[in-house]
């Protein structure tokens, strides 16, 4: 039965049609996310050999000047991952660095193991709130004695390459200009699950090419709360983070708007322990995925608007994501209705072709990745092939249904105001300010 409807459906399309029946594939997705990146990716590639030269000098000016590197890791309940963190710290190959771990009110084991590492002498400082303000709160305690030139990021729970700090500080030296750089985030725990897989390849994508390609344009627009690094002065000009579920977006956007560029580093890698089950990675992401209304669109709408500061790549930065990540993810279920409507006979057919178009898709985007990280990947990453499969219905439909929900819940009730990863009384505050 499907197979001669799938005949009658090839035998009668034209290329009217295919364009009628595929178009946001063909017009959307190929073009800006492979084509785009396929050409990005292959520059950033030849500029880097180009400027190789430039690097060594910028390199041996960081390791003469040693300046000291202040590492931050605010976290709740993240006393089982400290130690590894501290202990792959140990091994940088560029050494100059303090380590401050912030608890911020945790109920697990973390005082305990946060006091020993640091009566150990394998972190610097040991802080402890008692009453939890939020992420950003306890960044913000780190930045208040923090003592070095430049501000490195992490998450608790993630860990570093031995040579991600050097990688990361480098670009610092190579132009002045720059504000923040971002390292390149990996998955930790690949294979612990399908729903870890799945976040594995959406990373690969989303972050070490995406961020490449977009940071290449000039319209980076997040710097990883996970990994990234900031010079001291910048921070303190903007007053550090903000309270939000998007405080790593809404801090990249503040540094841009001082006129300080923001770059990503893909060899400088980091790895981060992602949810490991659909039903945790969906709140995750309907707290991440809020805050693209919160910040982008209400908090920072002034950078799409004309002023005496108006920079036209920060317009593109946010129009680009608003558009994109926004719009597009409402078009699809246009698109849907319209296949409803219009090829109602023809459903399932074009939802088969659909798959295999954004399976070829996703299997030609992981090699622009391969392409682009071939030095850095293990052997177990490259086995992610032959989960591909799964990505078109992991992101166009999975990931797809909690973005659109985010998105209307952030702007009829701004939702992410009551979302209880910040303290109620720190988002009352907020509410009151934004």
């Amino acid at each position: 039965m499907l197979l001669d409807s799938i005949s009658d459906f090839f035998s009668s399309l034209t290329l009217m049609k295919m364009m009628a029946y595929f178009w946001p594939f063909f017009l959307i997705d190929m073009t800006r996310y492979f084509f785009l990146d396929l050409f990005v990716v292959f520059r950033y590639i030849y500029k880097r050999k180009q400027q190789k030269k430039a690097y060594k000098v910028a390199r041996k000016r960081l390791f003469r000047e040693r300046p000291l590197v202040s590492i931050i890791a605010p976290g709740k309940n993240e006393g089982m991952y400290i130690p590894q963190l501290a202990q792959t710290l140990s091994y940088q190959t560029y050494n100059n660095i303090e380590i401050i771990i912030v608890d911020d009110g945790s109920d697990d084991n973390t005082p305990y193991i946060g006091r020993q590492l640091e009566r150990q002498g394998k972190i610097s400082l040991f802080i402890r709130n008692e009453i939890r303000g939020g992420k950003a709160s306890a960044a913000n305690t780190a930045l208040r004695f923090a003592r070095g030139r430049y501000i490195i990021h992490l998450d608790a729970d993630s860990h570093l390459n031995s040579n991600a700090v050097e990688t990361i500080l480098v670009p610092f030296f190579m132009d002045s200009r720059i504000g923040a750089v971002g390292g390149d985030v990996r998955v930790a725990n690949t294979h612990t699950s399908l729903a870890t897989r799945c976040q594995a390849i959406e990373y690969f994508k989303s972050i070490s090419t995406a961020r490449t390609v977009s940071s290449e344009l000039g319209i980076l627009r997040i710097i990883a709360g996970a990994h990234g690094a900031f010079r001291k002065d910048v921070l303190k000009r903007i007053q550090g983070w903000d309270v939000g579920p998007g405080l790593d977006g809404d801090i990249t956007l503040k540094i841009r708007k001082l006129g300080f560029r923001v770059i990503h580093e893909p060899f400088a890698i980091g790895y981060t322990n992602v949810p490991n089950r659909f039903g945790k990675l969906a709140r995750q992401r309907f707290r991440w995925d809020r805050s693209l209304v919160r910040f982008r669109v209400r908090k920072h709408g002034d950078i799409l608007l004309p002023s005496k500061h108006f920079s036209f790549r920060n317009f593109l930065a946010s129009a680009d994501n608003i558009f994109f990540n926004l719009l597009v993810n409402f078009k699809w279920w246009i698109y849907i209705v319209q296949i409803f409507i219009f090829a109602r006979s023809h459903i399932e057919v074009v939802f088969l072709i659909n798959l295999v178009l954004y399976t070829i898709a996703n299997l030609l985007e992981f090699c622009v990745a391969v392409a682009l990280l071939s030095k850095t990947l293990r052997k177990r990453d490259l086995v992610l092939v032959v989960w591909i499969p799964l990505i078109p219905i992991y992101t166009g439909i999975f990931l797809r249904s909690v973005r659109t929900f985010a998105y209307i819940m952030e702007f009829l009730f701004k939702a992410s105001f009551f979302d209880r990863w910040n303290p109620w009384k720190v988002s009352r505050v907020s509410q009151k300010t934004e």
